[in-house]
């Protein structure tokens, strides 16, 4: 790995915070592809069948480092992608809603050049990779979730739900102006760090928390605009909630998810409560397996690697996902 320290001098860019290699020295490949009038950043790594890889906030592509070597070396194309204004993709002045968001996803999946994927999402990841599961079903070969319920599971807890609200209290804080975007690059971006500690389950704080990690998701976040860029969601997400669009949007995800979903989550997790995303399976109308991580906290995938990729592997190559 060759990400520059984030309390370098220089200003950080995509080119030298982003396009990095993987910790244990393998390159993936780096590239843009266009997509829903914007250009994306993925990191590849493998041949087979297209897995596309969707990370969260206050993360991004890096944040599947594992995951991108063990679907690889299990025989799939594995790609993690940039989400718009994230890492090395574009950041454009509007289009953080989430429709469009997903159309951002699917249109990666045609730009590869693949007629679907299995696609994989955390945390706001995963939110994208459920509407984008009713938006273009037929894109979406099976769904993978992690730390994240349904949008409309989601919409009702953080309405109904008190301790899902103090949970989410970070959300709440988002929607005050510039204040969250100048608090997300103080002191090199220490509140990433800090955030990404908190957020993690007793496995990760009692080992020590990787400050070489964490180094680098500080220094992708204070790349220009990219604090700005990574809340716009979430704004979207809260304001949204009584206005014509996002009632619209709440209506459209009523229709079923109609392909086999895997939903994965850390029994820890402080930010997204095991109530709030247990439940999200009355949303599919196909095989849906839960599965929870005891102790694991919001980054299942990264506190317990090993664990988490051998989960996601075993159900890809499941030819009958429906069993428990």
């Amino acid at each position: 790995m060759t990400a520059p320290s984030p309390d370098s001098s220089t200003p950080p860019t995509a080119a030298t915070a982003v396009r990095i290699d993987l910790p244990d020295g393998r390159a993936v490949t780096h590239r843009d592809v266009a997509a829903n009038g914007a250009r994306f950043h993925v990191a590849e790594l493998g041949d087979g069948p297209l897995v596309l890889l969707l990370h969260g906030f206050p993360q991004f592509w890096w944040t599947w480092r594992h995951q991108l070597t063990a679907l690889a070396d299990a025989g799939y194309r594995a790609v993690a992608m940039d989400l718009r204004g994230v890492g090395g993709s574009d950041r454009t002045p509007r289009g953080y809603d989430p429709a469009n968001l997903a159309l951002d996803v699917t249109g990666v999946i045609r730009s590869l050049g693949e007629p679907d994927a299995a696609l994989v999402g955390h945390d706001l990841g995963g939110y994208l990779a459920w509407t984008a599961a009713v938006m273009r079903p037929k894109l979406v070969r099976r769904l993978v979730v992690s730390s994240m319920p349904h949008p409309r599971r989601w919409r009702s807890a953080m309405m109904g739900d008190l301790g899902q609200t103090r949970a989410s209290s970070h959300i709440w804080g988002f929607q005050r102006p510039f204040i969250p975007e100048r608090q997300l690059v103080a002191d090199d971006g220490a509140l990433v760090g800090e955030l990404i500690r908190e957020w993690s389950g007793p496995r990760l704080q009692e080992d020590g928390a990787d400050e070489e990690a964490l180094a680098v998701y500080r220094r992708a976040m204070c790349i220009p605009s990219t604090a700005h860029c990574s809340i716009e969601p979430y704004r979207w997400m809260m304001r949204s909630m009584a206005r014509p669009d996002g009632l619209q949007f709440y209506r459209r995800m009523k229709r079923p998810v109609r392909v086999p979903t895997l939903h994965l989550h850390g029994s820890l997790d402080p930010v997204m409560r095991t109530r709030s995303a247990a439940g999200s399976g009355e949303y599919v109308e196909a095989p849906y397996r839960w599965r929870l991580f005891d102790g694991l906290g919001h980054f299942p995938h990264e506190e317990d690697p090993a664990a988490f990729s051998a989960e996601l592997v075993s159900w890809l190559k499941d030819p009958e996902p429906d069993r428990p």
